[in-house]
């Protein structure tokens, strides 16, 4: 079958042709096919829209059932409204390995629903070490430096630092990049890892990040080059650098109260509390036994602070006696917590004298240490793998619920509340205390993989490598 352009009617084409084929073609009328009117056997006109009058006409596009514009926006409108981050909402952020490749998934916790669900990821392109959550907006077009937001901050084994916008969904590339790999120039340039310190970023992998609560655009950020450095997040630069310790520098911690002094920890087996406005100034300096992992403030007790080991050691210190030789410190306490190492631990923010600790014995344990010194209230094995965060929910409507995530991939919200345990040592210090219906209500995130293995399969970032925030206003 071919097609072909218009041509003349047929039966005139054909008479020229073939005289004869006159009659056989009559019945067919093709001599009045050019008129316009035609009609049929009732003498009705008939016209190529000869049945417009079945045709229903509406005044509105609302009024017609086959148009389904405005439920699709509505459907669209929803899905929008179902994205959005609320105030309200509990956000949970976790970087997750497995084997080459990273990514961080962003979670939504509805206590009233018992439900933890992700609300988007997005890939990293290096291996996640900690994370820390920024509420001010960073190098984002058409927005107030002193605005709201939902930011995170991520180090990992290079030496940058990557801030990324979580209220975009379909996030590709990084707000900004504090360090090296941020400065334009240095792009240009062939990419080597430079080992000798720099007064501008880091060198070296970066280990823990804490944001500046009061001075909201103050970054602090320690490294396994030795140094921690402060950073400007209006100007994305390096205001200061600090070369307090003689080894790898992997926590820091901000005073609640006196919010220009920082807590720093390193494997040099020393904690420093040092004021960031006087860097040249003599800083008081604690010992512990082994490597610190992790160092925090006490929410409920401005003058003292916590301190991890290796070792499973957690030490409790008065910053106002520093000691003259770190050799020679001496805690208010010290706790043999775990058997191994004592990767993460928390201090409840509403609830005085609750702690949790992780270990890498796969462990999680609650603490009271009020009044008289820690004694353990309960002890718990999630099958989460190797401990690496334990982090209590922000605010009191939910201050019983403890993250807990691991190296098997998963991650699971305990209300310790439900711990008959845990009411009988802390019902009497937060008011409305809820009524925990059972055992260890746990609402969890599995591993989406195969890989469950401790040691080989997806893991958590290490310090800081999940993050329980409220959005704020």
């Amino acid at each position: 079958m071919h097609f072909f352009p218009y041509s003349p009617p047929c039966s005139k084409l054909t008479s020229k042709l073939s005289p004869g084929l006159d009659d056989d073609l009559k019945e067919y009328h093709l001599s009045d096919y050019d008129n316009d009117d035609d009609e049929d056997d009732a003498g009705v006109k008939m016209s190529i829209f000869g049945n417009v009058k079945s045709l229903s006409y509406h005044e509105s596009n609302k009024e017609d059932p086959y148009i389904r514009l405005n439920e699709e926006q509505a459907d669209e409108d929803e899905d929008a409204e179902d994205l959005q981050i609320l105030a309200t909402d509990n956000l949970l952020l976790a970087a997750k390995v497995q084997g080459e490749s990273a990514e961080l998934v962003a979670h939504v916790y509805e206590d009233s629903a018992s439900n933890l669900y992700v609300h988007h990821d997005f890939p990293l392109p290096g291996m996640p070490l900690c994370l820390e959550w920024l509420d001010l907006p960073v190098n984002k077009q058409g927005v107030e430096k002193d605005a709201a937001g939902n930011f995170l901050a991520i180090g990992t084994m290079d030496p940058d630092i990557e801030i990324w916008d979580l209220d975009t969904v379909d996030c590709m590339y990084p707000n900004a990049i504090l360090g090296r790999g941020g400065d334009v120039k240095e792009k240009k340039k062939k990419k080597k890892k430079p080992k000798k310190k720099n007064d501008n970023y880091h060198v070296d992998a970066v280990l823990s990040l804490a944001a500046n609560r009061k001075h909201r655009n103050l970054l602090a950020s320690a490294s396994a080059d030795k140094t921690v450095k402060l950073w400007d997040l209006n100007t994305t630069t390096c205001a200061k650098s600090y070369s307090y310790h003689t080894d790898k520098v992997c926590s820091v911690a901000w005073h609640k109260v006196e919010a220009t002094v920082l807590l720093s920890g390193s494997y040099d087996r020393t904690v420093v509390a040092a004021d960031m406005r006087a860097p040249d100034a003599q800083v008081p300096r604690w010992g512990v036994e082994s490597d610190v992992e992790t160092v925090q403030w006490d929410p409920h007790n401005e003058n003292f602070f916590f301190v991890s080991t290796e070792r499973g050691i957690i030490h409790y210190h008065d910053v106002r006696a520093a000691p003259q030789n770190p050799t020679a410190t001496k805690a208010i306490w010290t706790l043999q917590a775990h058997d191994d190492v004592l990767s993460s631990f928390d201090v409840n923010p509403v609830i005085p004298g609750f702690l949790a600790t992780g270990s890498f014995d796969k462990s999680i344990k609650l603490w009271n240490i009020q009044p008289t010194g820690p004694s353990m209230v309960v002890s718990r094995n999630f099958d989460v793998g190797k401990v690496f965060a334990t982090t209590f929910a922000p605010d009191q409507e939910v201050a019983f619920r403890l993250a807990v995530a691991g190296s098997r991939g998963t991650m699971h919200v305990w209300d310790t509340s439900t711990n008959k345990a845990v009411r009988s040592a802390f019902a009497g210090r937060v008011p409305d205390v809820p009524v925990g219906a059972g055992e260890d209500r746990l609402v969890g995130v599995d591993d989406d993989s195969s890989e469950s293995e401790d040691d080989g399969g997806a893991e958590l970032g290490g310090n800081g490598g999940e993050s329980m925030d409220e959005d704020e206003d």
